[in-house]
């Protein structure tokens, strides 16, 4: 199989299900910043030294997967291939905010990114995961999307901070109180 189908070259893409929209589309913007969400997971894991903090992340990629092709996919489009986001699923990472942040001190300041490289990338990936959710949440007032997919990335951007403050945390590192100027 070729990597290159030269169906894009006009500027358009394909959705599941066969229609074809601008590049440029809300939708198309969406699942593409989902997909560089889950290109700077990758980043922080491959810093990881954390084993429990890393299988995380990859269900979280494998959820993030996913999550691009329910945004793929219009409402419309009946397929049982395509894996919907679950309310299950936003649950699970409710359950591991809660593990990992009882064992965090209180957070008593704001924090400015930083640290140990991976808790600096994942701070990154909670940027880019609020990006995500900002598109995702424009879309929604364009088209129907699946009604578990914002919420999830909202609770995913709070996992991402715990388990960046998480990571300093088992390193050692002091988090970097923002201190107003």
């Amino acid at each position: 199989m070729k990597i290159y189908t030269k169906t894009g070259d006009d500027g358009t893409t394909g959705l599941f299900g066969g229609q074809r929209v601008s590049k440029d589309a809300i939708r198309i913007d969406s699942y593409g910043t989902v997909d560089e969400l889950n290109s700077v997971i990758g980043i922080a894991r491959s810093m990881m030294e954390d084993k429990q903090t890393d299988k995380m992340l990859l269900q979280i990629q494998n959820d993030l997967f996913n999550l691009g092709a329910d945004l793929a996919t219009p409402l419309s489009v009946k397929n049982d291939a395509i894996v919907r986001i679950q309310i299950k699923d936003t649950e699970k990472l409710e359950k591991w905010i809660d593990e990992l942040d009882a064992k965090l001190p209180p957070l008593t300041n704001f924090i400015l990114p930083g640290g140990h490289p991976a808790a600096a990338h994942l701070h990154l990936a909670r940027n880019v995961c609020r990006r995500a959710e900002r598109l995702t949440v424009t879309l929604s007032k364009e088209e129907p999307i699946g009604e578990h997919v914002i919420i999830y990335l909202n609770r995913l951007s709070d996992l991402l901070f715990v388990m960046s403050r998480w990571m300093n945390h088992i390193a050692g590192r002091d988090e970097i109180k923002w201190e107003k100027s």
